[in-house]
């Protein structure tokens, strides 16, 4: 099935070494494992809840106009993925649970724009995605529930991992919810491509995934809902695939599509880039989903600069970073409490 992500032109800007050569990531060695060293200035570093993991997965971060997967362990590549990508977003889930987060030979934005290889690279990604899912399930879990969450590409790859590895088997039972941020699945992805796994309702339901896509208000949203029914309808013979899934991950609940500022926990300031994290900012984002995407209303003091027409995409988890954090530790509690685990 060929990838839908948000937007394809949400790309970063570092250059990329040759990578013909590249070999499969060893997910036996610590070197293809990120670690979560800081937080966004003024978030909690507590670490009450330990025993629920998180698998990441990182988005697209590697600019190249020659190659279609980059180099997990390139330095350059492995610094800005580092800090403009797991840094910012996994950090989000630490405080609940166990981060693992894979470096991978993802996809470049040579592949993202390439329609005659594309596929071929995210398969490429993809595979190395599930070989290190299964070294972690070998490995590190021994039974305990888990988290799936990626942005972009890597919610593409979360959304393959519920499809190919969770739906319909025993883990399908340990999953506490995936976090699928940035792309756009539809209502028409529901089944049967995920059938069985629900789109979440309400902020402690466990077992089933979120997903949203954020545009800035005022934003001429028309071009990319076309984009997405089409894509979908290319992929399905022709089906309507209905709206794209969206919920506020502020509210988290699909009855309460909108959220104003003042219930906002805290935004990291900022754009992505190299270096330390921007404090968080709190009641600085309104929110609310409209046809399928996320509209916000940010405030200038955020210093965070959306993409042409209008997509705020590179500011998905950062926007809601303290959001997605509470509602992690929420759905975890909630999967040990009807577990019978503290």
């Amino acid at each position: 099935m060929k990838l839908r992500l948000a937007l394809a032109a949400a790309l970063t800007a570092i250059a990329a070494p040759a990578l013909s050569d590249t070999p499969a990531p060893d997910y036996a060695q610590a070197r293809y494992w990120s670690t979560v060293e800081s937080l966004p200035q003024g978030a909690s570093a507590a670490r009450a809840l330990r025993n629920v993991d998180v698998f990441w997965i990182h988005p697209t971060t590697t600019r190249s106009p020659t190659d279609l997967n980059h180099d997990p362990l390139d330095p350059a590549v492995l610094k800005w993925t580092e800090e403009s990508a797991v840094q910012r977003q996994a950090s989000a889930f630490s405080a609940c649970c166990r981060v693992f987060a894979p470096r991978y030979r993802a996809a470049t934005s040579k592949a993202l724009m390439d329609p005659v290889n594309r596929d071929k690279a995210f398969a490429l990604a993809y595979a190395d995605v599930e070989r290190a899912f299964d070294w972690y399930l070998a490995h590190e879990n021994k039974g305990r529930p888990f988290i799936i969450a990626g942005h972009s590409q890597g919610g593409a790859h979360t959304a393959s991992l519920l499809e190919k590895r969770i739906k319909g088997t025993k883990l399908q039972g340990r999953m506490v919810a995936a976090y699928i941020i940035g792309i756009n699945l539809m209502e028409g992805d529901l089944a049967p491509r995920l059938a069985g796994i629900p789109f979440c309702d309400t902020p402690a339901q466990t077992g089933c995934f979120v997903q949203w896509n954020s545009v800035l208000a005022g934003s001429d949203n028309g071009p990319t809902l076309k984009a997405y029914a089409a894509a979908f309808a290319a992929e399905n013979g022709g089906k309507n695939g209905g709206k794209p899934l969206c919920v506020n991950p502020v509210t988290f609940h699909t009855r309460r599509p909108l959220s104003l500022s003042s219930e906002a926990r805290g935004t990291v300031t900022g754009d992505p880039g190299f270096g330390a994290m921007g404090p968080l900012k709190t009641g600085a984002v309104a929110a609310e989903c409209r046809d399928g995407l996320l509209t916000v209303w940010t405030t200038p003091a955020l210093g965070l600069k959306p993409l042409p027409g209008g997509s705020m995409h590179y500011h998905d988890v950062g926007l809601f970073w303290a959001d997605i954090s509470a509602n992690a530790a929420l759905r975890a509690q909630a999967w040990l409490k009807a577990h019978g685990s503290r």
